[in-house]
């Protein structure tokens, strides 16, 4: 493997750049000067606390811009763009695919930045540092290092594993690694970890023990698919160990699901009691990869934007406005209704929907101001498009100070309502379904949360026994993280151990284009979703073995031509 590809965002680099004057997220707030070196740098608590604070945003920025939605929503089919990144979204992603070389190029970049600030702290930290700091420093490095290897290993399957770059530089016979042995490397690095963290946050979005065993609860449950020996054979001690860490971070991190589902993506929500860890970005104009761009791609216009608003044909797809209660099937071709679930609103804009804390541009003859409160416009045709609102949070004076692709808002990487239902999950395993209390509990603090009510373990009419079953936490998981990211790994989980469930799933789902009708505007009370009669071709997808899992990128092949050659166990 060519080395020096993989180590040339670190090698002869001085600090990186991760801590700016005037930001919000106070441990981003000192910046060294430019004088500093590595050699006389990493000497107090303060500087080694300033070496991992990139690893928080600007390691993450090419995966967070648009790869993010592209791996994780497009690809899961919750979410669709009609002219743009059509081959996540038709599940035909190229080696050539911008977005997939985005994402290796942004996990290995993780990769070997965390490696690098493990070597400095190693050889630099001086006496003035506490062990204490020293510990949790290398420990938020090892924690994201796994945690890359966790989305390189769901995507490309077989990759090699470098754990100190400065390794390799000559060396050109690294080979990947098997998909078994990396899922034990990062289990075994993440539980490390979570011993070396602080029970509570040094700084304000720092990561703590229990964002560590969060991702254990994580890890565990979908190794328990890796090492499954058959379909619905799951590793049994695996699901004990999902359900374990889950339980702990449940009863002891602190963490409370916010009361109301829309709050988590009204700003600020950064770093609330309900989230276990974010990308943290910044406001601060004129340094590039340390804010969130990730909206610029996502305000449907300019209108409620800052100089960009370039998603306007991005959307929620047809199956994914299917899955919510109370929008029923009419027919074929026609989707009708409305929901009480509050995270169709929290994660699409309909037509006619209002959104107070964001403001929209409008022509004067509208508001003299030239300006309101969003209300989701209603074109002269029917609309085509159910816009992306999770990530969008308006101009900058919504939010304090935004422009172009520069943004503060956060990324949520995980939060409690996710170790809930991993642990109705874990309880469920390899059975058909459960009457747990404690994981009916669990999924109807998450289900009642958004509005719908309790599930129950009989039929209040017929009294038929009605238990929950894994259909079911993977519904709720659908509705609850659609367009965190998050749905396509669960589809990745879930092949691990049975993928002719995961193929049925994607290829059953519809992809195609649609328009919107509302009953009245601006106050509809319900929504009629029709299919585009002219576009019938590209409706579902051909997901099979042949193309789940990503291409490694071209240009990585060309370098390193041993990433042809068989994988092999890491140690």
């Amino acid at each position: 493997m060519n080395k020096i590809h993989y180590t040339k965002y670190l090698v002869g680099l001085v600090i990186p750049i991760m801590i700016l004057a005037s930001c919000k997220k106070n441990f981003l707030e000192k910046p060294p000067t430019d004088a500093i070196v590595d050699a006389n740098f990493y000497k107090t608590d303060e500087q080694v606390l300033a070496g991992t604070a990139s690893l928080y945003n600007r390691v993450w920025f090419d995966y967070n811009d648009k790869a993010y939605y592209n791996l994780g929503d497009f690809r899961a089919g919750t979410a669709y763009s009609a002219w743009n990144d059509r081959g996540n979204v038709l599940f035909n992603t190229t080696a050539e695919n911008g977005e997939n070389n985005s994402s290796w190029r942004a996990f290995f970049n993780v990769v070997a930045q965390s490696n690098m600030a493990i070597v400095n702290i190693n050889t630099y930290a001086g006496a003035g540092v506490s062990p204490s700091v020293k510990k949790m420093a290398i420990a938020e490095a090892r924690f994201m290092r796994a945690l890359a290897y966790r989305y390189l290993v769901m995507n490309w399957g077989e990759v090699p594993v470098i754990t100190n770059n400065l390794d390799y530089l000559k060396d050109t016979t690294l080979r990947k690694n098997t998909i078994p042995s990396i899922w034990r490397f990062i289990t075994r690095e993440m539980r490390a970890v979570a011993n070396d963290l602080p029970e509570t946050a040094a700084q304000p979005g720092r990561i703590t023990k229990w964002s560590a065993e969060g991702m254990l609860a994580r890890f565990y449950l979908t190794r328990a698919g890796v090492e499954a020996t058959g379909i619905n054979a799951r590793k049994q001690e695996f699901l004990d160990s999902a359900k374990y860490f889950a339980q702990r971070v449940i009863n002891s991190s602190g963490a409370q699901l916010l009361s109301s589902y829309e709050n988590l993506f009204k700003f600020p929500y950064d770093n609330n009691k309900e989230s276990l860890f974010e990308l943290q970005w910044v406001y601060q104009p004129g340094v590039w990869g340390v804010q969130n761009s990730m909206p610029a791609y996502l305000n449907f216009s300019p209108d409620i934007a800052n100089g960009d608003g370039w998603g306007g044909d991005k959307s929620a797809s047809w199956w994914m406005l299917s899955q919510y209660e109370g929008i029923q099937a009419s027919g074929d071709t026609m989707l009708k209704g409305r929901t009480i679930d509050t995270r169709l609103k929290a994660t699409f804009m309909l037509p006619g929907a209002s959104y107070p804390e964001i403001t929209q541009t409008v022509p004067i003859a509208v508001n003299p101001a030239g300006k309101q409160k969003l209300i989701v416009p209603n074109t002269g045709s029917d609309p085509d498009f159910a816009y992306i609102k999770k990530y969008v949070v308006g101009k900058s004076e919504d939010v304090g100070g935004a422009q172009q692709q520069t943004y503060p808002n956060n990324t949520y990487m995980m939060r409690l309502a996710e170790i809930y239902l991993i642990y109705v999950e874990a309880v469920i395993g390899n059975n058909t379904s459960t009457t747990d209390a404690t994981a009916l509990e669990y999924y109807n603090k998450v289900r009642t949360r958004s509005g719908l009510a309790a599930r129950q373990l009989t039929d209040p009419v017929s009294g038929a026994p009605t238990p929950l079953t894994f259909d079911h936490v993977f519904k709720e998981r659908i509705l609850e993280f659609a367009f965190e990211s998050l749905a396509w790994y669960d589809f990745v989980s879930l092949h691990y151990y049975n993928p002719q469930k995961a193929y049925q799933i994607l290829n059953s789902q519809d992809r195609g284009f649609y328009n919107i009708r509302t009953d009245a505007f601006p106050n509809p009370t319900e929504w009629t979703f029709k299919k585009t009669t002219w576009h019938t071709t590209e409706r579902q997808i051909n997901a099979n073995s042949g193309n789940f899992r990503l291409p490694i990128p071209s240009a990585e092949i060309s370098l390193a031509p041993n990433l042809n050659r068989d994988a092999v166990e890491f140690p």
